[in-house]
């Protein structure tokens, strides 16, 4: 009877394919546990021009300290700034746009010095024309009767007589008022401590400026300039 052979494989094949075989095995076990992620990086915000930096640092101002603004908060486009802006009123004009939230200081040669700005809500903000008739630093606010009639809550109690002057008034560290006709139209451009308000309509009827906008404003137009409020 013929007798039977036993075909055994080298040991050395049989743990290389040992091996191999876990090898496999641990590479499948680990793509299906542990997915590839993809991790998103933001971008980094370009780097603050000194320049800006400097405009809206901190400032000491008749005692009161104004708090830096972060420019890499602002939106580019309410950093004040010199811009092109043709229009037909003469050099030395306050023209503000309410749609667009900024404000024009007219230059010569087409140019205009132009601030981001809060604006009124919608129906309480002043249009036409008048003249800046008074100028003040560090003012005392009132409520106007229509401002307590709409929020009584919030203006008949004790801010019905107003606040003096300070880093917490409404009016901020400057307020430029306009009238018409001669008489206070109760409408002014101040400065405000809420910076989050800057661009969009949520005022009584005011124009709102960074604090370090409106000084700087304040400092470039003399009493009985005129504005335009388009």
């Amino acid at each position: 009877m013929p007798t039977k052979r036993s075909f055994d494989l080298p040991a050395t094949f049989l743990r290389i394919s040992a091996i191999a075989l876990a090898t496999f095995t641990l590479a499948a076990c680990s793509t299906s546990s542990q997915p590839t992620q993809q991790l998103a990086y933001a971008a980094p915000k370009p780097p603050v021009d000194p320049r800006v930096a400097r405009m809206y640092g901190a400032v000491t101002d008749e005692g009161w300290q104004i708090p830096a603004v972060d420019p890499k908060n602002m939106d580019p486009r309410n950093i004040r700034q010199v811009v092109d802006y043709e229009t037909t009123e003469p050099a030395g004009t306050i023209v503000v746009d309410p749609r667009a939230r900024f404000l024009y200081l007219v230059m010569e040669n087409g140019k205009a010095m132009r601030y981001g700005v809060g604006v009124g809500k919608a129906g309480l903000e002043f249009t036409g024309s008048g003249l800046i008739k008074r100028k003040a630093a560090w003012p005392h606010w009132t409520p106007t009767q229509d401002m307590i009639k709409r929020e009584p809550d919030k203006y008949g109690g004790a801010l019905r007589d107003g606040m003096d002057g300070g880093i917490e008034n409404p009016l901020g560290a400057r307020a430029l008022y306009l009238y018409k006709d001669g008489k206070d139209t109760l409408y002014r451009i101040h400065g405000t401590n809420q910076e989050w308000s800057i661009g969009k309509a949520v005022s009584s009827g005011c124009i709102r400026m960074l604090n370090q906008d409106v000084i700087d404003l304040n400092s470039r137009v003399p009493k009985d300039t005129r504005i335009v409020v388009i």
